[in-house]
């Protein structure tokens, strides 16, 4: 993979990673309920769902969804409930909290950190969008003549990187919310991403292998 490739990549990568997504809306309102350093671990969750997308790309696991209708349908329903449920706990949000003291921080932090890690992350591997789009886009990229492995691997790299200054900037963006904004705007801010979370798990629902689309 040549530079100009890998630059023309990260372009196309962060154009796709940086319209409003499940990942990064669970990184603004975690952003708005715990800070920028407490929505971290639901950072890593989506980065390590980018290796697993990835890898199973390079695999094939996305041209088998796009062979496979009940492959395909069990991912997509997998994904899709799971979203909504999550939109409709976020609908149902009593808004951004502050914790008292250190000591239940740390104990919060402790439970909660699982726990936002694996909404991510949860949310990213049960999307069959993503392996569609990313075994249409990946290809493109690649050159068949060299060895894959070390290709598949940088467009990892890049699409990781990217993906933590999308999250990063969404995450900022609910922390400066919380300081500014009231309890019940805070709450707002909840209830419009578990709407939009709605949304998209009804998009999903809809979702047929031959859509294609953005992720």
């Amino acid at each position: 993979m040549t530079l100009a490739t890998a630059l023309l990549f990260a372009l196309v990568a962060f154009t796709a990673i940086a319209t409003p997504g499940p990942t990064v809306l669970l990184a603004l309102s975690n952003g708005s309920r715990h800070g920028v350093r407490r929505a971290l671990p639901g950072m890593l969750g989506a980065v390590l769902s980018d290796f697993v997308l990835v890898g199973a790309v390079a695999l094939g696991l996305g041209a088998l969804l796009a062979a496979s209708e009940f492959w395909f349908s069990m991912l997509k329903w997998v994904g899709a409930v799971y979203l909504a449920w999550l939109g409709l706990r976020m609908l149902r949000s009593k808004g951004g909290f502050k914790l008292p003291n250190a000591d239940a921080a740390a104990s919060v932090t402790a439970g909660e950190s699982r726990r936002i890690f694996l909404k991510s992350f949860l949310v990213a591997v049960t999307n069959p969008k993503g392996y569609i789009f990313c075994s249409a886009l990946l290809p493109q990229f690649i050159d068949p003549a060299a060895a894959q492995a070390p290709q598949y691997l940088i467009i990892a790299l890049i699409f990781a990187g990217l993906d933590t200054l999308v999250m990063l900037g969404y995450a900022f963006v609910g922390a400066r919310a919380i300081r500014v904004l009231t309890v019940s705007a805070t709450r707002w801010i909840d209830r419009a991403c578990g709407g939009m979370l709605l949304a998209l798990a009804g998009s999903l629902a809809f979702y047929r292998r031959s859509a294609g689309g953005a992720v």
